[in-house]
């Protein structure tokens, strides 16, 4: 059966969906195109949040520091006041509304998945409020545009972008022989950008890269930074700072880079995105992701050959991993993250979740209201977040790191306190349940046979006692892997 396929590649179905009569092809037609954003509110550019990024670090740093240096209770009153004028309560709170309605609402379901993943491998950690501000319309601008070009423009795009260049401090590095470090002697490079390129972006340490690789990839991407100014500070646009550049021959996994400017970079990135330790890493992590923790050779060697028949082409490449996972979707299980697994449940079940565009409208006078909060306060308290991950590696891909009881006990929370209470007035009734899991679900019959075994228990048998019911159902091995 394909009923888990639908969740292993996608959200599942919804009620008001028919099953497809050829299930791969369903998946495969909808790798095609980027899908427009369904969202009918507001969705402002990653400029237009960043000039608002400005505005609340300016204001905070430049301004309410010095006016309330010996006043702390006026200084944090004050910024409060900044926080909602600047959005700064409120961006991250709109961002994780637009992208569950995305994946609950898009005719492309399968597209949307791989959004996430590409997302999460080009993670953006916990700093410098990029949550609140810069990780979203990054995801939005930069990741999804590329899904349907190749892995190396990707790359390109996801380097030189503004969140990536602040989140991992690009502009604070600056070249030895630079004409920066003679006016500065203090400037020196910072290695974080390159070393995260190298090892979590593309080649992986499989590559056996050494430090001085590090240090000659951080001397060739010196120069790609923000523009400063005394009023935008750091939150400028990206150019190339000819004057921070370190001039001279650099070498990089034995690859000699002729001294070129900011040309260096793209040379340097198309060695990395095609070497072959790095196609086998994203391979893997796909399948990972796709098909099981472990992917065996036998599941990785597909995706590796497209990879190379179509020169890293990611809309062939995510065609393959969706033909390897459907064929090995009854033989192997993939334990779904708590965001995924959130959203299915509001797909399948047809949840109150993401709240209605109507009500995210917010007018930078008043604090965000509890009601635009709770999504973003229940992604928190599932334990995924997905604009706060912790490490710069994103989030974890295995099993493993979910399934401790605290993190378990969190579903299980969700489930039978917050969910019931999403469930649509005309949906709240056990056909309806057992109509929804019937379409999503290889083990329905087992289900089916629990919830009856239920409805028998007295203690369980009004409509009012659902709560644990579903606590149960959303809980069940068969629900929590796909």
């Amino acid at each position: 059966m394909a009923l888990n396929f639908y969740r292993r590649v996608g959200f599942g179905l919804s009620p008001n969906e028919t099953q497809p009569s050829k299930p791969l092809n369903w998946a495969l037609n909808q790798l095609n195109s980027v899908p427009n954003f369904l969202w009918p509110g507001s969705t402002p550019t990653e400029k237009e949040i960043r000039n608002k990024l400005a505005e609340w670090v300016y204001g905070d740093r430049e301004s309410l520091r010095k006016k309330y240096k010996n006043d702390q209770k006026a200084y944090e009153k004050a910024k409060d006041e900044l926080r909602i004028k600047t959005g700064e309560s409120f961006f991250e709170l709109n961002e994780h509304a637009i992208r569950h309605y995305q994946t609950k609402n898009s005719s492309q379901p399968v597209f949307e998945r791989f959004w996430l993943f590409w997302g999460n491998h080009f993670a953006i950690s916990e700093k410098d409020f990029l949550p609140e501000f810069s990780t979203g319309p990054y995801q939005r601008e930069i990741i999804r545009p590329n899904m349907t070009k190749t892995f190396q423009d990707m790359v390109q795009s996801v380097t030189t972008s503004w969140c990536m260049i602040h989140h991992l401090d690009n502009s604070q590095s600056v070249g030895p022989n630079s004409k920066s470090k003679q006016w500065n002697p203090r400037g020196t490079i910072n290695e974080n950008h390159a070393r995260e390129l190298l090892e979590l972006h593309t080649v992986s340490p499989s590559a056996g890269y050494t430090q001085e690789d590090v240090i000659q990839l951080a001397y060739i991407m010196t120069g790609w930074s923000h523009k400063w100014s005394n009023k935008k500070l750091e939150t400028g646009d990206v150019w190339f700072d000819q004057d921070r550049h370190q001039t001279g021959e650099k070498q990089v996994l034995g690859v000699i880079y002729k001294n070129d400017a900011k040309r260096e970079l793209p040379r340097v990135i198309h060695d990395l995105a095609t070497h072959p330790v790095c196609i086998k890493f994203v391979s893997t992590k796909l399948c990972r992701h796709f098909i099981t923790d472990e992917p065996t050779e036998e599941m990785v060697r597909p995706v590796i050959d497209v990879w190379n028949k179509y020169d890293g082409n990611l809309i062939e490449i995510q065609k393959e991993v969706v033909r390897q996972a459907y064929k090995y979707k009854d033989t192997t299980f993939k334990f779904q993250v708590p965001e995924v697994w959130l959203m299915q449940l509001s797909k399948i079940f047809d949840l109150n979740i993401p709240l209605l565009p109507s009500r995210m409208n917010y007018d930078f006078k008043t604090k965000p209201s509890h009601s635009q909060r709770r999504l973003s306060w229940w992604l928190r308290e599932i334990g995924h977040s997905p604009y706060r991950a912790k490490q710069p590696n994103g989030w974890s891909d295995f099993e493993v790191d979910w399934v401790s009881p605290e993190l378990l006990l969190r579903r299980l929370w969700f489930s039978s306190n917050i969910l019931p209470k999403m469930i649509k007035a005309k949906n709240y009734s056990h056909d309806f349940t057992l109509e929804c899991l019937k379409k999503n679900f290889n083990d329905y019959d087992r289900m089916s046979l629990l919830i009856k075994n239920l409805n028998s228990d007295t203690k369980l048998k009004e409509e009012s006692d659902m709560s644990r019911k579903y606590g149960i159902i959303c809980n069940l091995p068969g629900v929590l892997k796909a």
